[in-house]
């Protein structure tokens, strides 16, 4: 059982969300936490002229709608986190700042691009100083 699971969720795919989430409610420990956290991608300074200036608080603010519903969907006290940044760097920071000792996060089947540059999980996986659960 672990007593701080970090839970990330991709909130464009919420049933992978749901599922990661019920699973960390069973590795629970009765007196454990889960933290239900999302990542949301800055917008490249190159781009950030293009867009308009609300763009990242609406995503923000819809991000924490949806993670709302997933919680209450699942029936899981969860505290939900809301990060910028490259999502990798933010789980980890995130794992870190919390003292997890588990992080379960969604992975999809890997095609030719993880490859070459990688995803979010491998990433995870590689540097995290805690355990990590993927699931598929």
């Amino acid at each position: 059982m672990f007593k701080k699971i970090i839970v990330p969720v991709d909130i464009s795919v919420l049933d992978k969300g749901l599922d990661i989430l019920t699973k960390a409610s069973e590795l629970l420990d009765p007196a454990g936490e889960i933290v239900l956290l999302h990542v949301v991608e800055e917008i490249p300074s190159y781009l950030a002229i293009d867009v308009p200036v609300d763009l990242m608080d609406s995503a923000v603010n819809d991000a924490r709608d949806k993670l709302q519903e997933l919680r209450s969907r699942a029936k899981v006290d969860a505290e939900i986190e809301l990060r910028t940044g490259p999502p990798a760097r933010e789980i980890l920071a995130s794992a870190k700042a919390h003292k997890a000792d588990l992080i379960l996060v969604a992975s999809h089947r890997p095609d030719l691009s993880n490859y070459l540059i990688g995803s979010t999980a491998d990433r995870v996986v590689r540097h995290a100083a805690c355990s990590v659960l993927v699931r598929r």
